[in-house]
């Protein structure tokens, strides 16, 4: 493996890292949400990402071997197709748990009129 290949990895390996400490951040962020709910969002999280760089490697690879030929085009279109339905399966599920957080969220800071009215009437 080249030293820019290396390289590209790497850098490749710290931004999905990177992100991943991010999305960790928003979970921690929210409050009311039990700590199991946070540690499979987080799963999912990590395991959609990683389909998705996955497929994309392949994908990519395969891509250059179709270059070579109609003959190559023949056998590997479908076998790129199926990537691509990989990768936008993952973004699929990144945008559903992003949904699941979200509504999530709107539940936590729901405001419950009874509630505020109960407060109000023990503070007179």
């Amino acid at each position: 493996m080249t030293d820019s290949r290396l390289d590209k990895l790497l850098e490749k390996y710290e931004k999905s890292k990177s992100h991943l400490e991010d999305f960790t951040e928003l979970l921690d962020s929210l409050e009311g949400i039990d700590g199991k709910r946070k540690l499979l969002w987080k799963e999912i999280y990590q395991n959609a990402v990683l389909d998705r760089e996955n497929a994309s490697m392949l994908f990519t690879d395969a891509f250059k071997q179709m270059q070579l030929g109609t003959t190559e085009h023949t056998t590997l279109g479908p076998t790129l197709t199926k990537y691509l339905e990989r990768m936008c399966k993952s973004n699929e599920q990144i945008l559903k748990l992003a949904e699941l957080i979200a509504k999530c969220e709107a539940r936590v800071n729901m405001v419950d009129s009874d509630d505020v009215f109960s407060k109000i009437t023990e503070q007179t």
